[in-house]
């Protein structure tokens, strides 16, 4: 795909250590505008080229943008692909640049973690367990911590991460409530191929047959919006009809949750969240869903169901958790299962 050129004059500035990065933000002309972080895994694609836009947005010209480069460890699992993870530092300086960035930090794994692995992690808390927590134990503890790490040595006013990643956004975003980490978190919407297939550093690794069954997730969100005003169970029905009609797609999870990652509602706004694996690659994906018709105007929200569970779906038996759809649950596998760190 072409890259956008909205590039800063002189490109972006690398730093690859956190004495370096104090030194330029401490000497750098004073910045009259805010300061906004992309953390990133790098191998960027035009999905992290629109967080980086966004972050220029939010930046003005006044103030300054820090995209990091970091493949973090802690959030692999054994089996996973931290090796093989693309690094493509190189191409990523030209990317972030042509999207406005002043700046990229790409520390070592010692620069960020001095004497190897923290004593100290974040524990992500009971929404951390589900779906992609239940797939992948420990991952968003790992996740959490960088992102708390990363924050503290850049120090942003806003940080900018993808929708595509929507539990991953959603937990930061509890981390930095929880934690009071005095920090904005804007979400950016998924950036799609002409055919619907969400962008991602790993669909490198999809081969062409692989990648026209990759097409079996998008398809599924897209069908289950469709039914949207017919309801949740409807929304369910057809987003498993759209993804069994594709060959070689192993989900782990099709579920539905309201925009919290709660309970999904009778009606209003909700997500529709996918993950499946196709061939050796582990994809993820996931889709707003206005549930029933629209609301008259004036018309109060529904309560909350009282005896329900923060993570049990209306629509869930009460041993299900939500990384369980109703006809599968899903279960760890050696292999390729990262994506929700593919920020």
């Amino acid at each position: 795909m072409s890259v956008a050129t909205t590039t800063r004059a002189s490109g972006p500035l690398l730093v690859t250590t956190a004495r370096q990065l104090r030194t330029h933000l401490a000497t750098a002309p004073a910045a009259r505008g805010p300061l906004v972080l992309v953390p990133t895994m790098g191998a960027l694609h035009e999905g992290h080229a629109d967080l980086v836009r966004r972050a220029r947005e939010l930046a003005g010209e006044a103030g300054r943008v820090v995209v990091t480069v970091f493949v973090n460890p802690l959030q692999f699992g054994e089996g996973e692909d931290l090796d093989r993870y693309p690094r493509t530092l190189d191409d990523d300086l030209v990317v972030a640049g042509h999207a406005g960035a002043d700046l990229v930090l790409a520390p070592s794994v010692d620069e960020v973690y001095p004497g190897g692995r923290p004593q100290v992690t974040v524990h992500p808390g009971p929404l951390g367990e589900v779906l992609e927590g239940a797939v992948r134990p420990g991952h968003f503890s790992g996740v959490l911590t960088v992102v708390t790490k990363l924050l503290g040595l850049v120090r942003p006013d806003v940080a900018v991460f993808g929708e595509k990643d929507f539990q991953q956004l959603t937990l930061v975003r509890r981390a930095v409530l929880d934690l009071a980490l005095g920090v904005e978190v804007v979400g950016v919407p998924t950036r799609r191929e002409d055919d619907g297939l969400a962008l991602s550093s790993r669909n490198r690794y999809l081969d062409p047959a692989a990648r026209r069954t990759a097409l079996g997730l998008s398809a599924a969100l897209r069908a289950g919006v469709e039914a949207g005003p017919a309801g949740a169970d409807a929304v369910l029905a057809a987003a498993r009809s759209a993804l069994a009609s594709y060959d070689g797609v192993a989900t782990d999870y099709l579920v539905l949750t309201d925009a919290h990652l709660g309970p999904a509602p009778a009606a209003g706004e909700a997500r529709l969240l996918v993950a499946a694996r196709v061939g050796g690659t582990r994809l993820i994906d996931n889709l707003p869903v206005t549930l029933g018709p629209a609301p008259a105007a004036g018309t109060p929200a529904a309560p909350a169901t009282p005896d329900q569970s923060p993570h049990q779906s209306p629509h869930q038996s009460p041993d299900q958790s939500p990384d369980q759809s109703p006809d599968h649950t899903p279960t760890p596998t050696p292999g390729d299962t990262g994506e929700a760190g593919d920020r």
